[in-house]
């Protein structure tokens, strides 16, 4: 995930990703196109979860895809392991200034709010080190 470095440098766990990925669930709360808005760099962030365990994310002038694994349901906790590797990435500056490289693996803790229009991606399980809100896009498709 481009997760603008910014605003979470180190924050992000750097994880194995192997095997091949699994699709989510048809109705899990991460599919979907999500929004962050980063005013302070003047700049947004968009994730579009798809259904096949892919994402497609364009912030400022990069473009990336890659394969994602987020469990069913979430931890004891009420938090998701979200891991994510980047299989594409046009080479172009994030919202950060920052160049994602194909490869790169990280893992991240989603929490959703209640109404599951919103969900803040933390480093672990607390919310002491956390960004968001994302913002639920309605009316597109994933």
């Amino acid at each position: 995930m481009r997760v603008p470095a910014a605003v979470f440098t180190g924050a992000l766990l750097i994880s194995s990703f192997t095997g091949a990925q699994a699709a989510p669930p048809a109705a899990h709360p991460i599919l979907g196109i999500w929004k962050l808005s980063l005013p302070d760099l003047g700049c947004s962030e968009t994730y579009r979860f798809r259904a096949d365990g892919t994402t497609l994310v364009t912030s400022a002038e990069e473009v990336s895809e890659s394969e994602y694994r987020i469990p069913a349901k979430p931890s004891a906790k009420g938090f998701y392991r979200l891991e994510d590797r980047i299989v594409k990435d046009n080479g172009k500056k994030d919202c950060a200034g920052a160049i994602i490289k194909p490869g790169t693996t990280v893992t991240n803790f989603i929490r959703f709010h209640p109404s599951g229009a919103l969900f803040l991606m933390c480093a672990d399980e607390t919310m002491n080190t956390c960004i968001g809100p994302f913002e639920r896009v309605q009316g597109e498709e994933a």
